[in-house]
């Protein structure tokens, strides 16, 4: 009978009305905060990881999981600079169960430059033939298509946003200046080549405003590697151990192969918005910190205002323990209900986000993510579990931590200074 004391008076003072109406107010405040911090946090949560997965879905999409490529001047197998028998190289590298395709490629960066206007771009030499075994690519062209990069006719892809700051169209012309000299008896001059643009892709990402494609065999003449390419695309099964896979790749391959994958080459931006979910993360978690001092300001006021209540429940045998057992139960009790609600409403809202912000844009008339600013022209949600049992278990910590102190010092109060002047 002692034990349940604590539970059945701390919950009865819970939903007691007080003769203090600013404890009540307090106790309000604290419960709603409680459940907006914990609704914010898995709603925004949920959000960020909708955005994740949406980058990560296009971009690894389309770009390859990894690179192998050769280090110069350390084979003996291969050519000095690049790979020479790229077809021998893709038979030991696809020779791993977990390699889906690879497909040879060259890389580099330029600029490119139309009606006066200039922008760097990555450049990717690729054969379309073979591109299409490595990437998805072609199911995101606006106009044009991949297998318009003809060797020798020195064409190009561009993504959609670098098309529309060139205000370039299919069959237009732009100049390619790469970060080379050429010699010649009228002196130094950059190298540039003339391009023309047959295809226009659009991924939904970073990618659109500088990434390009011309033709493999144009790439080796740009670039000067000969006969040679400068390594493989490569996909894989389970792009999230694309890193241990080309490891282990490598090993198999002769000296002086290296590999890199796609979250080397496309990582910052993942970390990024890893970053930003922390960051998030620990700013509203204030909204919660701010509900849990409230809790310890109400717990304050009720040990004042029942001073004689613990006076004489202390002369009727009650332990110091069961004292501060009440006061945990009532403090921890207003945490457990204002996360539950949260929780709740949080999972609820997580869960139709998307359908929400459609329906206020339907409404309004207005486009909260305008596709000619944003990537991702609508609001993703990914409720994930893991999330909402991290929020709700520091929500209750909070609150169990924050009754501590309080019913501590109703545990400390003398039964016989309680009832002096009563």
């Amino acid at each position: 009978m002692i034990k349940q004391i604590p539970l059945f008076v701390g919950l009865r003072y819970i939903r007691a009305k007080r003769r203090n109406q600013f404890i009540s107010f307090i106790s309000a405040v604290s419960l709603l905060g409680m459940t907006l911090g914990t609704l914010s946090l898995i709603v925004v949560l949920s959000v960020m990881n909708g955005f994740d997965r949406e980058l990560k879905n296009r971009i690894l999409n389309v770009i390859p999981h990894g690179y192998i490529y050769a280090e110069p001047d350390e084979t003996a197998e291969f050519s000095a600079r690049g790979v020479a028998d790229w077809q021998l190289l893709r038979q030991r590298v696809v020779a791993h169960d977990d390699v889906v395709a690879a497909a040879p490629y060259i890389r580099g960066s330029g600029m490119i430059a139309q009606f006066g206007t200039v922008r760097g771009v990555n450049i990717s030499g690729v054969l379309p033939a073979e591109e299409k075994s490595v990437s998805l690519l072609t199911e995101h062209f606006l106009a044009g298509h991949i297998e318009s990069l003809a060797s020798g006719e020195y064409n190009m892809v561009i993504g959609s946003i670098l098309a529309r700051q060139l205000g370039v169209t299919l069959g237009d012309k732009v100049t390619l200046v790469l970060p080379q000299v050429s010699i010649t008896p009228l002196g130094i001059f950059p190298r540039m080549k003339r391009f023309t643009i047959t295809g226009v892709f659009q991924i939904g990402a970073q990618l659109d405003s500088s990434a390009t494609m011309i033709h493999l065999d144009d790439a080796k003449r740009l670039f000067r590697y000969g006969d040679n390419v400068e390594g493989l695309r490569v996909k894989v099964n389970d792009m999230y151990t694309a890193s241990n896979v080309l490891d282990d790749v490598v090993k198999t391959l002769p000296a002086g192969f290296s590999a890199q994958d796609w979250s080397k080459t496309q990582g910052g931006l993942f970390k990024a918005v890893k970053m930003e979910k922390t960051v998030i993360t620990l700013l509203l978690m204030i909204v919660i910190a701010v509900a849990a001092f409230n809790i310890i300001s109400i717990l304050i006021m009720m040990v004042t205002d029942k001073r004689s209540d613990i006076a004489v429940l202390r002369t009727l045998g009650a332990s110091p323990r069961v004292i501060m057992g009440i006061f945990v139960i009532q403090g921890s009790g207003i945490g457990v209900m204002g996360t539950f609600i949260g929780a709740c409403l949080g999972i609820l809202l997580a869960l139709n986000v998307s359908d929400i912000a459609a329906f206020v844009e339907d409404l309004l008339g207005v486009q909260l993510f305008n596709p000619d600013i944003y990537f991702i022209s609508f609001l993703p949600s990914h409720l994930m579990w893991q999330d909402v049992v991290v929020v709700c278990s520091s929500a209750l910590v909070l609150s169990f931590l924050a009754a501590v102190y309080p019913a501590y010092r109703a545990a400390q109060i003398q039964p016989a200074e309680a009832l002096r002047y009563e």
